[in-house]
């Protein structure tokens, strides 16, 4: 007999922790291995990196997909990858999308998939020749040649912003993707010029004639500003739960706090990243945070402390982790820690984006580490109220004996509402949880065991409950169920 109940003990819940990888498509560096693979061929890479993160009790993979205003997926406004091809405007051979496959394949493996785009990288080095599609050529007066031979658009053209803005409005109206994610690269690194400044002469002349009174430099922080405040909002208004996440480099400016030292990306980037987080413009802040706990001028704790002092409106704060430290024991010491520190200091809403793929392929100890340790059970995203306080209803529960088992059926009235569903389940006085994923509707729980050890039957579960999780990470109603009389 099965007896339906709201829980009156303290419920239990199923552990929250934001669990990513970064998989990189520029110069190939995780996916697709090299360019010019067949379509199954990089199908089968793709699974075995969903695989491999499933199997580690991640739950989110942010994919690059706009490397160099290119796509790695079918776009009407930018042209086939070289990445993907080897050919920029080629499409794959037999035809098949690879952000539709990498989303589906994704969401079965109970997997967010991030979309990672580059907003104003043109023409990566490794990018062989632009097609008469590519903005190079289409659209060169919207992009400056650098001296190391990229080719970069100009952060300050309306042209630029509407061209990037109108990409992600693209991708998330056509595709059922969980988030849409930018990096480092804002103005370029310095170095990519040869140490010079960006050749933005002639914006900066026609800002000036225009009456504009901010110096260069201010002038080209507000250019990034607004941008980043668009995007946000054109998300949200596409779709709303749809989360918009940066990873800036991960110092805002020297002295700050003040043991930091390093690179200034306010002033040498351009990007305000500060005033992003502060403004709340963003629904995740992955600072790339690649440094050691006691690298004392950029200490990994320092950092993220000093960050999540600047989150005022509470967004999620998931660092970047360089996990391609190695393979060794120290380094591999080293990545554990700084996720014990991160759920110490960020308790409500933990997380951490791991920097690369490569490195959980590559290095079997840090594999096993991560499964065998914080990764050993597996873990919800955390919600984001702020998006939608809304918890989906409950499901609708079927029990069916099966002998020693019980097979617990669920089904939902709204099931385009659920991403995933926990299965709670109580032996003796401990809870423990299963999620499952989207297709999943049924769990076989044991019920009873013959031969204790001393000779009689013993029922093992007392109690189960099944909730629904929906993409912004509510949960339903949890209604326990009480089991008695199967043996």
């Amino acid at each position: 007999m099965v007896k339906a109940q709201k829980s009156i003990e303290q419920q239990p819940k199923a552990m929250r922790e934001f669990r990513a990888a970064w998989i990189a498509s520029v110069a190939n560096i995780n996916w697709p291995s090299k360019p010019g693979l067949s379509s199954t061929e990089q199908q089968k890479e793709a699974i075995v990196l969903l695989d491999l993160l499933q199997s580690l009790n991640f739950n989110a993979a942010i994919l690059q997909i706009r490397p160099q205003a290119d796509a790695l997926y079918k776009s009407d406004l930018e042209p086939w990858s070289y990445f993907l091809t080897g050919e920029q405007g080629k499409a794959p051979n037999p035809y098949y999308d690879p952000l539709e496959f990498w989303v589906e394949a994704a969401h079965d493996r109970g997997l967010e998939l991030h979309v990672w785009l580059n907003p104003y990288r043109a023409h990566h080095l490794s990018g062989s020749e632009e097609s008469a599609g590519s903005v190079v050529k289409s659209k060169p007066e919207l992009v400056l040649k650098l001296k190391d031979g990229q080719y970069w658009m100009d952060p300050s053209l309306k042209g630029v912003q509407d061209q990037s803005a109108a990409v992600v409005r693209d991708i998330v109206k056509r595709y059922d993707i969980d988030g849409v994610h930018f990096d480092d690269y804002f103005y370029p690194y310095d170095s990519y010029n040869g140490g010079e400044d960006f050749p933005d002469s002639l914006s900066w002349a026609a800002y000036q004639q225009s009456g504009g009174k901010l110096t260069r430099a201010d002038w080209r922080r507000e250019s990034v500003n607004t941008f980043i405040e668009r995007i946000n909002k054109e998300i949200k208004a596409e779709k709303k739960h749809v989360k918009f996440g940066l990873s800036p480099f991960g110092i805002w400016r020297p002295g700050y706090p003040a043991s930091v030292e390093g690179y200034d990306q306010y002033e040498k980037l351009y990007a305000d990243a500060k005033l992003w987080l502060n403004k709340g413009w963003i629904d995740y802040f992955t600072p790339q945070l690649y440094w050691k706990v006691n690298d004392m001028p950029h200490s990994f704790p320092v950092l993220l402390g000093w960050w999540q002092s600047e989150n005022i409106k509470n967004r999620h704060l998931w660092p970047g982790m360089n996990v391609g430290l190695g393979g060794d024991d120290k380094n591999t010491d080293e990545i554990i820690n700084q996720i014990m520190v991160t759920r110490g200091m960020l308790p409500q809403s933990p997380g951490a984006v791991h920097w690369s793929i490569a490195a959980l392929v590559k290095h079997p100890l840090l594999r096993s580490a991560l499964k065998s340790g914080p990764y050993r059970n597996q873990a919800l995203v955390p919600s984001s109220e702020w998006l939608d306080r809304k918890a989906p209803e409950k499901p609708i529960i079927t029990v069916v004996p099966k002998g020693k088992l019980l097979e617990v059926r669920w089904n939902h009235p709204e099931k385009n509402d659920v991403f995933k569903w926990v299965v709670y389940f109580k032996y003796g006085n401990k809870w423990n949880y299963k999620i499952m994923n989207r297709k999943d509707d049924s769990l076989d729980l044991l019920a009873s065991v013959e031969g204790s050890s001393k000779g009689i039957s013993q029922t093992l579960i007392s109690s189960f409950a099944v909730t629904a999780i929906d993409r912004t990470g509510n949960e339903s109603e949890f209604v326990e169920h009480q089991i008695g009389g199967v043996n």
